[in-house]
């Protein structure tokens, strides 16, 4: 069984409010008392609605808008910053915050990944932090702690959401591509945030091009614009307007593709990732298969992860040097470690990062039923090559033809059953083409290749 992480929320002798963390994972194991940072927040406003932008994309359900409980970020110290991750209700918005070094002052960042509860009390808290105030945080056992009014307030503990972890993968994978399309200044990004719907709004798709005064919304392609279905799941953005310095809009292909805004703040980074379509959501892609598919890749999987320690810049030649294997399966290995969310992908820095959560290998499994159902065809040898093209048996006796792609990849094959006419390579391949895939060179047995 997968272990989750639990928090609570309490209010300290003084006065102040307590933010409680679980028992994390660390470098050295599971630690009951964990201590990620005792100090100062150099912007003390723009970390309390950086926190708070978190506690209104996971608390809102973008798609048929509705307010819902969920609060609680997954939070990483990696050495040089701490790290908040979290997914809307609808699980089609993905929003992380990175509060760097330079916006941290007084004591060290430790390493490990916790899970966090940012409940009513702590919302109300952080709202009344003022630029000119002095506040200190301290993330670990004795909770963030910061000045509010003299309250009691009490919160039982939370558990994450057993789809983030799915979602955490997919979301991982897909941001891999990004590539900058656009960068506002100053002036354009406050402009443009000033005049994002709010989330009860009804959803307004097109493409998010630059202009002067900030960023509009054209209903047709246009080279350099990043495609956006439903603007209001931008929102939670307005926060920020009085701090953000800038903003830089990621695409991550041509035409209706999954989009990534990064706010650039003062010592910190937000970060809000898309869905192509508001009504999908992260834990239901299936980007990762093509990888997931691969042989001995959960092997590879096992030795790459013994070499990570909570890098926020993973560096793929030196885990290629030091375990002895190919760049290309150094890269299929972390895909496996994104399934169990143990590394994400930062698109400013261009890598990915390691966020170590419990480690649970039936998840592979659990979460891809589409590479279940794969293994059970090419074990059954219902495959037959014929001329260019394989010809896979499906239920009722029906057949379907399977195209792989260029140099017999998997990412463009193309396959006649419903579910790839439907649709296409946009959720990863069909079972078909993962079973030719296994066919010709995955391995197929229990034991393996699950």
């Amino acid at each position: 069984m997968t272990r989750t992480f639990l928090a609570e929320s309490r209010v300290a002798p003084d006065g102040g409010l307590g933010l409680a963390l679980a028992p994390a994972l660390t470098p050295t194991g599971v630690t009951a008392s964990p201590s990620f940072f005792h100090g100062f927040a150099v912007h003390p406003a723009t970390l309390a609605q950086g926190l708070l932008v978190l506690a209104d994309v996971t608390a809102t359900r973008y798609f048929q808008y509705t307010p819902t409980s969920l609060r609680d970020p997954v939070l990483s110290a990696q050495g040089d910053r701490l790290r908040a991750e979290c997914f809307s209700a609808c699980n089609g918005v993905y929003a992380r915050l990175d509060l760097l070094g330079s916006g941290l002052d007084g004591g060290d960042i430790g390493f490990g990944t916790t899970n966090v509860d940012i409940n009513p009390a702590m919302r109300s808290a952080l709202t009344k932090i003022r630029r000119t105030e002095l506040l200190h945080m301290n993330v670990g056992d004795d909770g963030l702690t910061v000045s509010t009014l003299d309250r009691t307030e009490s919160e039982h503990p939370v558990q994450m959401p057993d789809r983030w972890v799915r979602a955490l993968g997919n979301v991982a994978h897909m941001h891999r591509p990004a590539t900058a399309a656009f960068t506002l200044d100053r002036r354009q990004t406050r402009a443009f945030l000033g005049t994002l719907p709010h989330a009860t709004s009804a959803g307004r798709t097109g493409w998010l091009v630059p202009d002067r005064t900030g960023a509009r919304l054209s209903s047709r392609p246009t080279a350099g614009g990043v495609y956006v279905d439903g603007l209001q799941r931008l929102s939670a953005l307005k926060r920020l307007l009085i701090h953000a310095n800038g903003l830089t809009a990621y695409a991550l292909g041509s035409g209706e593709a999954p989009s990534v805004f990064e706010v650039d703040l003062p010592g910190a980074r937000l970060t809000l990732g898309l869905t192509e379509q508001a009504w999908r959501g992260f834990s239901g892609e299936g980007s990762l298969l093509g990888s997931l598919a691969r042989p001995e890749v959960l092997d590879d999987a096992d030795l790459v992860c013994a070499l990570l320690s909570f890098e926020p810049r993973i560096d793929i030649p030196r885990l290629a040097a030091d375990s002895g294997l190919t760049a290309r399966r150094v890269t299929d290995a972390l895909a496996v470690l994104a399934v169990s969310g143990r590394v994400g992908w930062d698109a400013h820095d261009e890598s990915w990062f390691h966020r170590e959560l419990p480690h649970d290998p039936s998840r592979v499994d659990k979460d891809n039923p589409r590479l279940v159902g794969a293994r059970t065809i090419a074990r059954s040898g219902s495959i037959t090559a014929r001329d260019d093209a394989y010809l896979v048996g499906g239920a009722s006796g029906s057949q379907y033809r399977v195209q792989l792609g260029p140099d017999d990849g998997i990412d463009d094959s193309r396959c006649t059953c419903p579910w790839y006419l439907r649709h296409g390579t946009g959720r990863g391949p069909c079972k078909h083409v993962l079973a030719v895939y296994l066919s010709r060179g995955g391995v197929t047995t229990e034991g393996h290749d699950d």
